[in-house]
């Protein structure tokens, strides 16, 4: 199953050029990287990201990630935590999140 990271723009360049992610303010703060399933990605988007253009969707697969962790978050749901870096080999793919009239657009699964 694929899970998603929110990067704005400078971070996925970072990532690119780095070869790998220690995470976003927020997860060095928390001390995990923060991922979203396909159902919550659009909530997180509208609650951490709104009115955010410069943003990338990026997917990995959770079954190629090592200390990943399902725990309960935002309204006791279970959202994925990775505890370790995301090496750049482990993204499925990237794609630009756009901004619309209405929210962020998702793209389609390109796979």
């Amino acid at each position: 199953m694929l899970i998603y990271k929110i990067l704005t723009n400078a971070q996925w360049l970072a990532m690119q050029a780095d070869g790998q992610l220690k995470g976003a303010p927020i997860d060095l703060a928390d001390g995990f990287i923060h991922f979203s399933s396909a159902m919550q990605a659009s909530e997180t988007a509208g609650k951490h990201f709104a009115g955010q253009d410069d943003l990338w969707l990026v997917a990995v697969e959770e079954n190629n990630l090592g200390d990943l962790r399902w725990e309960k978050s935002r309204g006791g749901q279970l959202f994925p935590h990775l505890y370790t870096v995301l090496p750049l080999n482990k993204v499925s793919w990237a794609l630009p999140l756009p901004l619309g009239e209405d929210g962020h657009i998702f793209p389609e699964d390109p796979t």
